[in-house]
This record gives structure tokens, sequence and C-alpha cells, in this order.
């Protein structure tokens, strides 16, 4: 079987959003985002898209 994300369709819970507002204004790079919330990249990509946020591509 492939192997699922633990939190895969998981809501964002409001100390999650936080966190991600708080990397990406901080610069850090959408990978490390990521690991550091434990959801997948382009699970981080999309919310912070539909937060307006800015988040570096590189790293």
């Amino acid at each position: 079987m492939a192997e699922r994300f633990e939190r895969h369709r998981q809501p964002w819970r409001q100390d999650e959003l936080q966190k991600l507002h708080s990397l990406a204004k901080k610069g850090m790079a959408l990978k490390a985002i990521a690991k550091a919330l434990t959801r997948s990249e382009e699970s981080v990509k999309e919310r912070a898209k539909a937060d307006g946020l800015n988040i570096a591509k590189l790293h």
C-alpha cells in the first residue's frame, strides 16, 4: 500500500495556522515549514495561498 500522511485531510487547527503564518513571515522554505507542521508541502502551499501568504520555494 502507498504511504499515507498521518495528517491526511485533517482540518487546520488554530495553533497550526499561527505557526504557518509565523514561519512564512520569517522567510522559511516550504519544505521546512511542511516538516515543522507535519503536513505535506502541497497542503502547506494550498493553505498559504488561501491565506495570501508568500513562502520561499527554495532551500
